[in-house]
């Protein structure tokens, strides 16, 4: 699934909110994160884990 790095940027610096914060609230390691959003792919779960945390639909933070 293809997701909108700009927008989850976007999102953790409007919620005042680092990787590692957004990490814990969607239960993923820092890593994970960081890699989601460097390479603009995810599984699914992935992307409703990190939707869910940043308290938005998946499609806010999906292309």
């Amino acid at each position: 699934m293809k997701v909108n790095a700009i927008k989850i940027e976007s999102l953790l610096a409007v919620q005042g909110l680092t990787k590692t914060e957004l990490a814990k609230k969607a239960g993923m390691s820092r890593q994970n994160v960081s890699t989601v959003v460097r390479r603009g792919t995810c599984e699914p779960r992935t992307a409703g884990k990190l939707a869910f945390a940043l308290g938005v639909d998946v499609s806010d933070i999906t292309e």
